[in-house]
């Protein structure tokens, strides 16, 4: 093939096909002239088609790579959270378009700012407790079946959502704990780890009191109760010498730290049956009071 025929080819290719195909990409709307100029082509609207598709591509391998060893449940919550994020970048996708296109998005999101600007006060603690559940799910920090104590309430988790995380209290009334708590609180967890749990019921005898036989009654006691583990062994504490008594502490180990109070209860009836049988005297409180009469002298 000589040189001219090359040539020819070469200029067939550039003028009469590439020419074609970039004659039918701008081929579209346009309008004015210049800096001001507005031009809405087939080539700008394929260029968002292609970016909108890779977008929701990358966006579901980045959804299957985070929720690939998440259970059922929590991959459902997960995915409304990627459609979020997916409506974000398609706006942020037409915005660049329509900059490409020629036209001035500065005008759109200058008038929007301030709408921008209270729709984020507002719905800050919403993005904060949304966070909040990610992060939930994400790390496992909760689970459904926990018992959690929020601001001096015990509640066993049943239901956890991306906002809301719902626990039923001991006296049968429903917790809608707000997730951003799970992340600037103290929350205590009491099942975070295993579900056995270590208690301890409080309790004093009078000054002069068998200290041995005190600690024998409740042994007695704890290990007569239903509901508490044999292993790891129930152990008593002689805690202090306080005022008006002799501080102990019976500390043992349950399985179901949600039914703790009944049990706690069930304690200090043995208690009190025991320590009434043996004559161990439960002190209260008592103060002496010295009453001086100052006598007065006639004159």
């Amino acid at each position: 093939m000589t040189q001219e025929q090359e040539n020819g080819i070469k200029e067939i290719i550039e003028k009469d096909i590439w020419g074609s195909v970039q004659q039918f990409l701008n081929w579209g709307f346009h309008y004015g002239e210049g800096a001001n100029s507005i031009h809405v082509t087939v080539g700008l609207l394929l260029l968002l088609s292609v970016a909108l598709i890779m977008t929701s591509f990358v966006l579901k391998w980045l959804r299957r790579f985070f929720t690939r060893k998440m259970e059922n449940d929590d991959k459902l919550k997960f995915i409304s959270i990627f459609k979020f994020i997916k409506y974000v970048v398609y706006v942020v996708v037409i915005l660049l378009t329509m900059s490409a296109a020629g036209i001035n998005v500065t005008v759109i999101l200058t008038a929007s700012a301030a709408l921008f600007v209270g729709l984020g006060l507002a719905l800050q603690e919403l993005f904060q407790d949304i966070i909040g559940g990610v992060f939930i799910i994400v790390d496992k920090s909760l689970r459904v079946g926990d018992i959690v104590e929020v601001n001096g309430k015990v509640g066993k988790v049943f239901e956890i959502k991306l906002r809301t995380t719902r626990a039923l209290t001991r006296d049968d009334k429903v917790i809608i704990i707000p997730n951003h708590k799970f992340i600037s609180d103290i929350i205590y967890n009491y099942t975070q780890n295993h579900k056995t749990t270590r208690e301890k019921v409080n309790i004093g005898v009078a000054y002069g009191s068998d200290v041995d036989l005190v600690t024998r009654l409740l042994e007695e006691v704890v290990n007569e109760q239903k509901g508490i583990l044999k292993n790891p062994k129930p152990f008593v504490l002689f805690e202090d010498f306080a005022d008006s008594a002799l501080l102990f502490s019976i500390n043992f180990y349950i399985s179901d730290s949600f039914s703790d109070p009944k049990i706690k209860s069930n304690i200090r009836y043995g208690i009190n049956t025991k320590f009434k049988a043996n004559n161990v005297t439960i002190p209260f409180p008592q103060r002496d009071v010295h009453i001086f009469q100052e006598q007065v002298k006639d004159n």
